[in-house]
């Protein structure tokens, strides 16, 4: 039994890992939201908190006698990373001996093309940061869980998450319709399914070695093509296949009416069309690149657990819910 931390745990994926963590039975948990503790459920073995992030000795206080720190502060919505900063600081001043930063996403690959992804430059800022603290003497284990997309979102609209909200992918199960840039049918993505995620995550507080620095969790990993194929069996018919250029993808150009659309919570509704659009390339270029294509770190710990695959979770969300 260890004492955990969770940062912005009023998070979809947050969520997810407390009630995996719950089940356990095993830990204790301190769980830092922004809003009043009062609006959440009272959980076995949690205690919720509320702090702002922005005063270190509160911090430092709060993280007293904590082993392990899960970060989930939305790296776009923390002006030069401050607020994580400040917890990375407190937490070593406190004594915590595990950090895993606001990763949660793509794979080690972002380091070198942040550009493809210009609202995910705080994790590589952060893992320098701590990369830099531990420069001359290791005062903090670190480990960036990457597990590139969630599987879930290729089966948006149907899939009923009790957390996660779902947008649409590039290959659109529901609508039959894949849009890819051409030259790029054979570049794979890895796709994670979030309970996967949380269940290496608990298996990762309690495992006795060293984390690694780059955490990769591959759930299963597809090119288009594979996409296509599984998407023809499981759907029945031909996938309407759109080709974008890729001349004009770099060039912030998107000739198509079927771009990602991004509406998520944090997205304000005026901003949501010009930033699907701008989306919709970078992922794009994001993808031929290989940043959805995290290392097997974590696979290769746990050699025995059984991750869900796209074939499968498909045919149960296309069967179930047909």
């Amino acid at each position: 039994m260890v004492k955990i931390a969770i940062a912005a745990a009023s998070s979809q994926l947050a969520r997810t890992i407390i009630d995996k963590l719950v089940e356990t039975k095993k830990h204790e948990i301190v769980a830092f939201v922004r809003k009043s503790p009062d609006e959440f459920p009272p959980l076995s073995g949690v205690t919720w908190v509320q702090t702002t992030y922005e005063d270190k000795a509160e911090l430092v206080g709060l993280l007293q006698g904590v082993h392990t720190v899960l970060c989930f502060l939305a790296v776009h919505l923390d002006p030069r990373n401050a607020n994580q900063k400040r917890l990375i600081d407190a937490s070593v001043e406190a004594g915590v001996k595990r950090f895993a930063p606001s990763e949660w996403s793509t794979g080690e690959k972002l380091d070198a093309s942040i550009d493809s992804i210009p609202w995910y430059a705080g994790k590589v800022e952060v893992s320098d940061y701590l990369k830099e603290l531990n420069r001359d003497k290791k005062v903090i284990e670190f480990c960036r869980f990457q597990p590139g997309s969630f599987l879930e979102y290729l089966g948006h609209p149907r899939v009923k998450s009790k957390y996660l909200y779902t947008i649409p992918g590039l290959v659109n199960f529901e609508k039959i319709h894949a849009l890819a840039m051409e030259g790029t049918e054979d570049d794979p993505v890895a796709y994670t399914s979030v309970e996967d995620i949380a269940n290496i995550v608990v298996r990762a507080v309690d495992y006795e070695g060293e984390w690694p620095v780059n955490g990769g969790i591959r759930g299963s990993v597809a090119t288009l093509k594979e996409l296509l194929r599984i998407g023809e069996k499981v759907r029945g018919k031909p996938f309407e296949l759109e080709w974008l250029k890729q001349s004009d993808v770099e060039a912030g150009i998107i000739n198509t009416d079927n771009y990602l659309v991004v509406d998520l919570p944090s997205i304000p509704a005026d901003q949501v069309t010009a930033f699907s659009k701008m989306a919709t390339g970078k992922v794009l270029l994001s993808q031929h690149r290989g940043l959805w294509t995290p290392g097997d770190e974590w696979n290769r710990i746990f050699p025995d657990y059984k991750f869900v695959q796209i074939e499968d979770f498909l045919v149960k969300i296309f069967s179930d819910q047909a």
